[in-house]
């Protein structure tokens, strides 16, 4: 059931690297990349420009909706097996936890979707096609998953090596942080977030280690992470995807580099040059000889978002580098907005921030210096500089209500405020007679 991480093995689907994928999506929708390749759906996706028929933006339903049937299906299969009493337990809440996640992804790109938690339902393939639900009945549902879950399940420290990428306690209280805050229920989320500071994380100490190959199950910082090999299902493609041809690599390794995704500079421009983040963030690189290449003054359309290092196993675009699903520092910010959006920017919301602009090596801000807008708009740059390409953007903008605006002020006459969701797959509406509705704006 983890396969659904990836979509089930899609070419960089789900958590991945390729069009297909969730994260992809959400920094091409925001204010994080663009493309240099020719295929027309890379302006498509800046300029929110959607459709019915942009297959990249249905594959998610067609992956996550049955994959949310089965899980339902095991909960009710796994009970009867005769097995080690507490393995059952774990594997139970792991399959919960599951539910709960994907179903999240389901409402965070679709609103409300019919998710089917009745197992004899989902097993009979005659059975009939049941609606939407209410926006509340799905929240309340993801919620009952997550903290059904959390009893039976290990702590992110707890976990052997071997089992490096499971669900945890942690990764609820991250899942049901981020609803809440995606729902704007501030007190709700500020508990979960303080639920995650008693866990035992902590910041790593250099931001651009998060991302290393050898940075597998060993960080503090790391909440839910999806472990990558170059012989398995599980592939980081990100380096293939971003490295330009011309990059020479500093350990002499041979990478696989069709350099397409770009940092706009207008968006790398905000980051302070000071920054570490920039480290993995590429205007300037080493190239053949030793020459130093100039990306701006090569008329580059933007940075290179290098983000993750390289697998000195890998032969090819396959990678074994970890992909980061979520970890501390977003909470940390997660929780100082929340705190700003109940109390304004108190002394604890400049402390939350201040962890991640320390680590960052950039000057921190002092109480005081902002009222509440100030604050969050700094923080709303601050989740950019932090999280870039790691998926959150997208949820991000929409919460502040930037992220139409956003593609409307680069120019596109396309979007519009239901682009907030994308589209249900028509076949799906089709199978069901009409029982399932299309969002609003298709």
């Amino acid at each position: 059931m983890y396969s659904g991480m990836t979509e089930d093995g899609t070419y960089g689907g789900g958590y991945g690297a390729a069009n297909e994928g969730w994260l992809v999506q959400s920094s091409f929708t925001s204010d994080e990349l663009i493309c240099s390749w020719g295929w027309d759906g890379w302006p498509k996706l800046n300029q929110i420009n959607f459709s019915e028929d942009f297959s990249q933006l249905l594959n998610h339903y067609n992956s996550l909706i049955p994959k949310v049937s089965q899980i339902s299906i095991n909960i009710e299969k796994i009970q009867p097996i005769v097995m080690d009493s507490k393995l059952k337990i774990r594997y139970t809440a792991e399959l919960k936890a599951l539910r709960g996640h994907y179903s999240w992804m389901l409402y965070n790109l679709y609103g409300p979707v019919p998710i089917r938690l009745s197992a004899s339902e989902a097993s009979d393939p005659n059975t009939k096609s049941i609606p939407r639900p209410t926006k509340e009945w799905m929240v309340t549902q993801i919620i009952k998953d997550y903290n059904e879950a959390i009893p039976d399940l290990p702590k992110c420290s707890e976990l052997a090596g071997s089992d490096y990428g499971r669900m945890t306690k942690d990764a609820c209280y991250m899942g049901l942080m981020k609803l809440y805050m995606h729902e704007k229920r501030w007190t709700d989320a500020i508990a979960a977030g303080r639920q995650l500071q008693q866990l035992g994380h902590s910041l790593q100490p250099n931001y651009k280690d998060i991302f290393t190959y050898a940075n597998n199950g060993s960080s503090q910082e790391i909440i839910l992470a999806i472990p990558c090999r170059t012989d398995a299902t599980n592939t980081n493609l990100w380096l293939a995807h971003s490295l330009p041809g011309n990059y020479v690599d500093p350990n002499g390794l041979n990478l696989t580099q069709w350099g397409g995704y770009k940092m706009p500079w207008k968006t790398y421009d905000k980051f302070a040059s000071s920054d570490k983040r920039l480290s993995v963030l590429l205007a300037k690189w080493t190239t053949t000889g030793g020459a130093t290449f100039d990306a701006r003054a090569n008329n580059y359309i933007g940075a290179i978002p290098m983000k993750y290092g390289p697998d000195p196993t890998a032969i090819s675009e396959q990678q074994g580098t970890n992909i980061v699903v979520w970890r501390y520092a977003d909470a940390l910010l997660l929780l100082a907005e929340a705190i700003n959006e109940t109390q304004g920017p108190v002394q604890e919301a400049y402390d939350l921030i201040n962890q991640v602009r320390t680590r960052a090596g950039v000057v921190n801000y002092t109480p005081g210096q902002f009222n509440q807008l100030q604050f969050r708009n700094k923080l709303m740059d601050e989740r950019l500089f932090e999280l870039w390409c790691e998926g959150s953007r997208r949820e991000d903008m929409i919460r502040w209500g930037t992220y139409i605006q956003h593609a409307k002020d680069e120019g596109s006459v396309f979007a519009k405020p239901e682009f907030v969701l994308y589209p249900i797959p028509r076949k799906a509406i089709t199978e069901s007679n009409g029982i399932i509705v299309q969002n609003p704006g298709y």
